[in-house]
This record gives C-alpha cells, sequence and structure tokens, in this order.
C-alpha cells in the first residue's frame, strides 16, 4: 500500500513499514499521537503508557467501554518486569518459551501504572509480539505501548492495513489514527491467548493464537474461563481480559454459526440460494484451525462487504488454533445451531431463518 496523505475528513494516512515510518511513528506516540500497526495477531491501535490524554483518545476513537483494559505490549521481558508488582516463575517459564509471540501474561500490575489501560483493576495483562515492525516500533518508542485492536469496538479485528483503514474512512482526524503502519497480511490472524497468572492455578482468559494444550505442556494445570457474562461488568468493575465482552468481533450481516459435520454450512448456503436468499459460507478449507485462523476475519470482512443477507459459518475441531476460531464465531454470531445428526438441509435453513429474521434487511 503506497503512503497516503489525510485530509480534513478521509481515511488515516498509511505509510508502509521502513525504517523512516517507525521513526515517524514513535515520533507521533511521544507527542501524544495514537499509532495503528501490525502485529502476528492483529493490527493494534497503540498508545504510550505514560500518555493519558493518548490512552483516552484510543478509547474515544474506536467507542471502547472503560471497562475493557489494554494489553501492554513492550520490547522484552525486563520492560514487562518493571510494569509489575509481582512477577511469578511461572511467568518467567511462559515467557522464555513464548515471547516473543501470541501470548499475554497477566500479572499484579505497578500501583502508577493508569488506570485506563487496566480497567481500574489490579492486574495487567503484558506482551512482547513477534511481528518485526511491531519490535521495530517498540524499541524506537522507548515506552511500553498499549493497543487494541485497530477497529471500532465490537467489529471484526483488521488483519490488514487495508482492514484498518476501512474502519476509520470518513473520519475526522481526531477520531482516527494519526498513521497506519503497513506490514502486511498479520500470519496468525486471531489475537493472543491471555493467560491470568495471578490465581492459584494459571486461567486462560481468551483462547487465542496459542494453544491451551501447549500452555498446560509447561505448567501442568490450566483452566479455562467459562464465559458466563452478558456483555455487562455487573459491578462497575473492569474485566480482566480484552475482548471479553459476549458479543464481540461481529459482522454487520447477521452470522449463524453451525456446529455439525463437514460440509454443512455450504449445504445450508445451496439450500437458501435455492430460497431466494443471498448467503455466504464461512468454513476451512481443509482440516488445519491454523489456515482457518489466519483467514477467518479477512474472510468474514468480505462477506460482510459482498451481496450476502446471511452469513453461515461452521465450527472446528476444538483442538489447538480450533479452540480460538471456535470462540470467535460464537461471539460474532447472532445464535448457533447444532443440527441433529447429519441435519436435513431444508429443515435446517428453516431454522436459520427463524433465527435470523429479526437482523435481516
Amino acid at each position: 500500500m503506497a503512503e497516503s496523505t489525510p485530509t480534513a475528513l478521509g481515511a488515516p494516512p498509511v505509510a508502509p513499514a521502513s525504517s523512516s515510518t517507525t521513526i515517524r511513528a514513535a515520533e507521533l506516540l511521544d507527542a501524544g499521537g495514537i499509532v495503528a500497526f501490525p502485529t502476528e495477531t492483529v493490527y493494534g491501535l497503540g498508545a504510550r503508557v505514560d500518555r493519558h490524554d493518548a490512552l483516552a483518545r484510543v478509547f474515544a476513537v474506536k467507542g471502547r467501554p472503560h471497562a475493557d483494559p489494554l494489553i501492554v505490549h513492550v520490547d522484552d521481558v525486563s520492560e514487562a518486569r518493571r510494569l509489575t508488582a509481582e512477577w511469578p516463575a511461572a511467568a518467567d517459564e511462559l515467557a522464555a518459551r513464548w515471547w516473543p509471540g501470541p501470548l499475554t501474561i497477566v500479572v499484579r500490575r505497578l500501583d502508577g501504572l493508569d488506570d485506563l489501560v487496566c480497567a481500574g483493576g489490579d492486574s495487567v495483562g503484558i506482551r512482547v509480539p513477534a511481528h518485526p515492525a511491531a519490535r521495530d516500533l517498540l524499541r524506537a518508542a522507548g515506552a511500553p505501548v498499549a493497543a487494541p485492536s485497530a477497529n471500532r469496538f465490537g467489529r471484526i479485528s483488521p488483519t490488514t492495513a487495508s482492514h484498518v483503514v476501512d474502519e476509520f474512512a470518513d473520519r475526522a482526524p481526531a477520531d482516527r489514527p494519526d498513521l497506519v503502519v503497513d506490514g502486511g497480511a498479520c500470519p496468525l490472524g486471531v489475537e493472543s491467548t491471555v493467560v491470568d497468572l495471578t490465581g492459584d492455578t494459571p486461567t486462560v482468559l481468551r483462547p487465542g493464537g496459542l494453544a491451551v494444550e501447549d500452555l498446560r505442556g509447561v505448567l501442568g494445570e490450566v483452566t479455562v474461563a467459562e464465559r458466563v457474562h452478558d456483555g455487562r461488568v455487573a459491578d462497575g468493575s473492569g474485566h480482566q481480559s480484552p475482548g471479553g465482552y459476549l458479543r464481540h468481533y461481529a459482522p454487520g450481516t447477521p452470522l449463524v454459526v453451525l456446529d455439525g459435520p463437514p460440509g454443512t454450512a455450504t449445504r445450508v448456503v445451496t439450500e437458501l440460494s435455492a430460497r431466494g436468499v443471498t448467503a455466504a459460507a464461512i468454513a476451512p478449507d481443509g482440516a488445519d484451525p491454523g489456515a482457518f485462523a489466519a483467514s477467518l476475519y479477512a474472510s468474514l470482512r468480505a462477506a460482510d462487504g459482498g451481496s450476502a443477507s446471511l452469513l453461515v459459518a461452521e465450527l472446528v475441531d476444538p483442538a489447538g488454533l480450533g479452540r480460538a476460531v471456535n470462540d470467535r464465531l460464537f461471539r460474532a454470531a447472532h445464535g448457533r445451531l447444532a443440527p441433529a445428526g447429519g441435519g436435513d438441509a431444508a429443515a435446517l435453513v428453516d431454522r436459520v431463518l427463524e433465527l435470523t429474521a429479526a437482523h435481516r434487511p
């Protein structure tokens, strides 16, 4: 993507990842700006943790609730330690094995850390990203950078610079990133795994680019948090992990998730077409959940921007990255159906149409 220049009302400026772009981005962050940049998971919308005004702007630009904390991106373990009141031995084990990488570690926060970063809580999520453009930016910035995904709150996360531009097109300068660093497509395509080390047992708060099975191979017992909330925080306090809202990562087009054998989504879309309903299938091409994860958000965005009035997605085997894929589909969907046996396509379509009737044009 060639470099572009912002207008008074329009898309954010974009520049390809390079040494000069890194310097420019670091200067913007130092001045209190916000910068969208690539990681190996998704594109982030970053602000320095020591700039309260910039952190507040991140929330405003995204339309993000203050109960939803930010992940702090750092260049190395020593920088991570400086943000914490307690750094357990398990954090060292995980960092030695998977940093840089798609793992966010939640630990007790330093008292002086801005409350906006931690949603007012007593913990903070930290990770060292693996993408070279992100690493270059963190080194040039000389400070930790807090960054959620670079999209409007609740919508599909961006995995290319073009996705970021689309999210903030036709916005005033104050309501969009000051710069988008174009580092190409994100190779993993889903957010980091978030593991909480503040309790007695390590707990995965969000499945992501690192498999729960891998964590168990190092830590032993690891629990996976159940999502029992409905998107609200009843006591007024913040979540421990970003991406914790029940409705998240969502397209504007109604989406139904099918828990059935391979090919169920395609059969349903074919039956919908026969009834005059334009639909698109979101399903894996093969048995590799990693490949599906890498293309998931791009596929959802393409289908959401097309002519389909209904999207039909198919769950995958929950092992490995499949857990993260299914988690994102669950929370992007308007409903989930589990067909009995092979599932009669005609009967299943009746249920899909009934489920989405209130959401379709």
